[in-house]
């Protein structure tokens, strides 16, 4: 993109470390979740669960729930409206491929949890109250819920699910090289079910109103999903409904896709002429969406001096009975280490569970956590350094891709930094050799990869005649601080100061952008904000132009200067004019501009771009407990431009912390007999807290990225990348025992 002006010549905000902007109504309590907003007439919905995980309903009863004062519809398969009926009207924008799941559909039990019935009344308390009264016999089938078991049928899926990669052809001999050579790792590693648990829960506010449209608050990482899903299964003209999320009580990519909350309550008051409020149960919680098991091995080949001469990486994944669900898993591998031998291989296995969902990096937690692992493995069949292993195979080019080379990678730098901060060269690379009373010390490192994508989006920005502007778009604020670096990127475009730049996202009104996921929103976002904005300048550049006895005439645009509210020539700061005093002698309220950014063509043809980082991990394990404790983490992060230092450095804390999880404690519980998670709640299903987390020290490597205008590459993603297998690393390092199952409970190290 051809810049065509400058604002001050350098960026005043962007860079500079800024508080959340919308920080102040999320402390105070004004911020409002789907589940808040007030309605005349607000009826509530409450879902009644299936108690089994496969089979059919034979009967239900819902007399006594119907009796009930207040209750104003129960709505089961037996007398559900008619809706769409077709797949493609339920496929939402990230659905993979198959039949997605229809709530009520029919009298078909496909999942634990299931919704098999809605409540309606005039109450939250008495909905729920009247949901228990419901009957339902069940005709039960003993559902297989069991990755292990069923991996002899797993199966390459036919169809592709859009955005994922599949493994490339395998290139060389990997099983030859393997067979051959003079020092071999392998082994098996599996990283458990896991659930989001954001702590706003999934709800959905419909609003009719006086018109026959709608308005719809839904918890959704990006609204223009549920606005299409919303408008195709019930037959709406996009006109007819409009759907917001100004604030998201965290997501972690359950708010993808829309989810049976949604459906149900636009159902009931489609059915009811009235708004309907439906929210989901922490226990509902555990009923769609998680991060799915996977079967992995690892078969590295080397040479004494480390030299990989076979690399293997297969992985077999658990997906719903009507959904082929996806990720990329195995692709890491090949992408991270160079060698000439590679065979990298994804397949999926039927199960009696609801799909799967993305889960922060899907596929990369996975994938990664098991060939960091083997490599580490490796450096103690070397003989070798970790780090000096990774760096003796490192890989300047991305050989999943036909050998296209990085557009940049500084993580080589990531490993330097990072060492030094962390003091590696201290450490003593036997296992067992380093403790601290009765505990064992452990260090641990691994590499972190996301990939660096932008995708196609769209921005209003709208400056008024009072000075102030006004840009925004439909994605959503994911708690990343999109609010925060828009009107960073806006401010500076225009050279206003922030506080007269006011952002507006979560709208279907708004100019349509990609639902916030996939580390990309900033590129994505920020570059269309940033192309409005510099519309709107030329704009009124052109205004000041054509004024009368204009300092700014027969001055071409490439020499204007946008900085504190006002237009000057570059290099003679004393020929200037103020934004509102052109706008006003121009006789114009407002300047207003729609643009659109995409992918680089030319950029993504020649070169392949990923964020990269370096985990450092400390571990102190009781010796006689086995009890672990995360005492210290450097995470040094490479990411091309770094917006905003302080949200930056948030979100990588926020993926170290779910690392650690992943690591030490998050694990979804199936009971294989009754195919249901058996922790589902917070009491019983452990996530970390603060007693459990210690010094996180992030930093931010140089690295100058072309991919985008803005020079930005994605970081909700990469904190939590790595994390997993460094800890387990480390555990390792203490111990002297290499658990490859996670999470690392006591059990393991007794």
């Amino acid at each position: 993109m051809t810049q065509t002006f400058s604002s001050t010549g350098h960026d005043t905000f962007v860079g500079s470390p800024r508080s959340r902007i919308d920080g102040p109504a999320k402390v105070t309590g004004l911020a409002k979740y789907a589940g808040e907003f007030a309605a005349p007439d607000l009826a509530y919905g409450y879902v009644v669960s299936s108690a089994i995980a496969k089979g059919r309903i034979a009967a239900i009863d819902s007399a006594a729930a119907e009796a009930v004062p207040g209750v104003l519809k129960v709505i089961t398969h037996e007398n559900r409206p008619r809706t769409a009926w077709r797949d493609k009207n339920f496929q939402d924008a990230v659905a993979p491929p198959g039949s997605p799941f229809r709530a009520l559909y029919d009298d078909l039990i496909v999942f634990s949890g299931q919704p098999v019935a809605l409540v309606v009344a005039e109450d939250f308390e008495t909905a729920r109250y009247a949901a228990s009264l419901i009957e339902v016999r069940y005709e039960a089938q003993e559902p297989e819920t069991d990755l292990h078991a069923v991996r002899g049928d797993a199966y390459d899926p036919p169809y592709k699910r859009e955005g994922i990669k599949p493994p490339p052809a395998p290139w060389g001999d990997a099983d030859q090289a393997f067979g051959s050579a003079p020092i071999r790792v392998q082994g098996a590693y599996t990283l458990a079910n896991e659930h989001h648990n954001p702590m706003e829960p999934h709800a959905t506010t419909v609003v009719v109103e006086e018109d026959g449209t709608y308005t719809v608050y839904d918890k959704i990482q990006g609204v223009s999903n549920s606005h299409q899903y919303l408008a195709n299964v019930f037959g709406l003209k996009p006109d007819q409904v409009r759907v917001l999320n100004p604030y998201l009580g965290g997501g972690f990519g359950s708010g993808l896709r829309p989810q049976y909350q949604a459906f149900l309550a636009m159902l009931a008051a489609q059915e009811l002429k009235r708004s309907v409020r439906v929210t989901l149960t922490r226990d509902q919680m555990w009923s769609f969406t998680y991060r799915g098991e996977a079967l992995q091995t690892v078969s590295l080949g080397a040479e004494a001096d480390g030299t990989l001469t076979a690399l293997r990486h297969d992985a077999v994944q658990g997906t719903s009975q009507f959904e082929d669900y996806q990720e990329v898993i195995v692709n890491w591998s090949g992408v991270l280490y160079r060698c000439d031998n590679v065979a990298l291989t994804y397949r999926i296995a039927k199960l009696d569970t609801a799909t799967p969902g993305d889960m922060r990096a899907p596929g990369a937690v996975t994938g990664v956590f098991a060939i960091e692992t083997a490599m580490d493995e490796l450096a103690y069949a070397t003989g070798m350094d970790p780090i000096a292993l990774r760096l003796k195979n490192y890989a300047e080019s991305d050989a999943t891709a036909e050998g296209k080379p990085f557009g940049s990678k500084e993580l080589k730098a990531c490993f330097t930094q990072g060492a030094e901060r962390f003091g590696w060269s201290k450490r003593s690379p036997e296992p067992r050799s380093m403790r601290e009373g009765r505990e064992l010390v452990g260090w641990g490192v691994a590499t972190g990869v996301w990939e660096s994508m932008m995708m196609q989006s769209s921005a209003i920005a709208t400056l008024t005649a009072d000075g102030r502007l006004m840009v925004g778009n439909s994605t959503g604020d994911i708690g990343t601080g999109t609010y925060t670096i828009l009107t960073q990127i806006a401010a500076d475009t225009l050279g206003l100061p922030m506080e007269s730049v006011t952002t507006k996202l979560g709208d279907t009104r708004l100019p349509e952008a990609p639902v916030a996921g996939g580390s990309w929103t900033a590129a994505s976002s920020g570059t269309a904000v940033m192309k409005a904005c510099r519309n709107v300048g030329e704009q009124v550049f052109k205004l000041a132009r054509g004024l009368e006895n204009s300092p700014l005439a027969n001055v071409d645009v490439d020499r204007a200067v946008f900085a504190d509210g006002r237009i000057s020539v570059a290099g003679d700061p004393s020929r200037s004019v103020s934004l509102v005093e052109v706008m006003r002698a121009a006789g114009v309220d407002k300047v207003e501009a729609v643009e659109q950014a995409g992918p680089d063509k030319d950029f993504n043809e020649t070169y392949q771009a990923y964020t990269h980082g370096a985990i450092f991990v400390e571990v102190k394990v009781d010796e006689e407990l086995g009890q672990v404790r995360l005492t210290r983490v450097v995470s040094a992060i490479a990411a091309g431009k770094i917006l905003n230092p302080k949200t930056a450095r948030s979100q990588i804390l926020g993926g170290v912390v779910m690392g650690i999880g992943s690591a030490l404690e998050e694990e979804s519980m199936l009971d294989h007999r009754f195919g249901r998670f058996m922790n589902h709640n917070l009491g019983e299903y452990h996530v970390p807290v603060h007693a459990d987390i210690y010094d996180i020290d992030v930093i931010f490597v140089d690295e100058e990225d072309k991919a985008n205008p803005l020079g930005v590459k994605g970081l909700g993603e990469i904190g939590i990348v790595g994390t997993a297998a460094a800890i387990t690393n480390a555990v390792f390092h203490a111990t002297g025992k290499r658990v490859r199952d996670l999470p690392i409970t006591i059990d393991k190290l007794l």
